[in-house]
């Protein structure tokens, strides 16, 4: 069975200032998106389904079907506020989705294969979608799921602090925790974060998540379930948010299972403040110089 590709492209990015999603960076205006669909499509995976809002869903229709047709299956999925509630109303105050795994859980109706998740706006690389669709083919069950690592050092941003969630790893390479680490930057030969105790150093080599997971579609009921305990102890809070790594910590914690760290060797990129596109932009024409990738990915 072929895994599925799920992106996360409902969220709208505030800092960025714009639906970044689906700004062009390659030389035939291909997206972020389109170089993580394409790996995929190398790498095995038979499907992707796009997570998305309700209003975008023509903006994305018209870039992806035409591209993707007889390559690719594709589904859209739309992220609404009321979904998968149990019953509760949307609370008056609420404006902002509830978070990345709400966005997984609203795929339940249509994933029913070994699936990988990633960010709209990150450049994951060729390397992680190997390893992705390796694991998800061979080792994925309803008691082993994985995360690519990325080297930290493959990760900052030339323009300002990023937030990383910092992986604590065990000596047989399973997840044991992430800790969100904040402002996070480059000084020197070291890299710094920032906290309310001070500075602190973090090594290079450090493992961290840039949202690439894998899992089965036993995910979904512990989603579910995990979704109504947040909703019951922080679903009147307007900004609080339900994220991919609360559902880690309960299948690791309440169901014994193993999040595999599987380390990526590639050079992570994306687009966090607007001053990152032309970075991208550059990076994405040395991939191509170095014939990583063609220069129209979809002719």
């Amino acid at each position: 069975m072929q895994p599925t590709l799920l992106i996360l492209a409902a969220g709208m990015a505030s800092r960025y200032g714009s639906m970044k999603q689906i700004q062009g960076f390659g030389p035939g205006g291909e997206t972020i998106m389109d170089y993580s669909i394409y790996d995929a499509i190398r790498a095995g995976f038979g499907k992707v389904v796009f997570i998305i809002r309700k209003e975008f869903a023509d903006d994305f229709k018209a870039i992806f079907e035409p591209r993707l047709a007889g390559r690719i299956k594709t589904e859209y999925v739309y992220q609404e506020m009321d979904a998968y509630l149990g019953g509760m109303p949307v609370p008056a105050d609420r404006t902002k989705p509830w978070g990345t795994g709400h966005a997984v859980l609203c795929a339940k109706d249509v994933v029913k294969e070994p699936f990988a998740v990633i960010n709209a706006d990150d450049f994951y690389g060729r390397d992680g979608f190997a390893k992705a669709a390796g694991f998800l083919k061979k080792d994925c069950n309803d008691k082993t799921y994985s995360i690519i690592g990325y080297q930290l050092s493959k990760t900052l941003s030339e323009h300002g602090t990023v937030s990383r969630g910092v992986c604590e790893v065990d000596e047989a390479g399973n997840l044991v925790s992430i800790r969100e680490r904040t402002k996070i930057y480059r000084e020197g030969d070291r890299i710094r974060y920032e906290d309310e105790h001070g500075t602190h150093d973090v090594a290079f080599n450090s493992s961290v998540s840039m949202n690439f997971w894998c899992f089965d579609p036993g995910i979904f009921s512990l989603t579910e379930k995990l979704f109504h305990v947040f909703l019951r102890e922080q679903g009147h809070l307007p900004k609080s948010e339900f994220f991919i790594p609360i559902i880690a910590e309960g299948f690791m914690k309440e169901q014994g299972g193993i999040i595999k760290v599987i380390p990526c060797s590639s050079q992570w990129f994306g687009v966090t403040y607007k001053e990152d596109a032309p970075g991208v932009k550059k990076s994405l024409d040395d991939l191509i110089r170095s014939e990583e990738y063609p220069s129209l990915l979809w002719k």
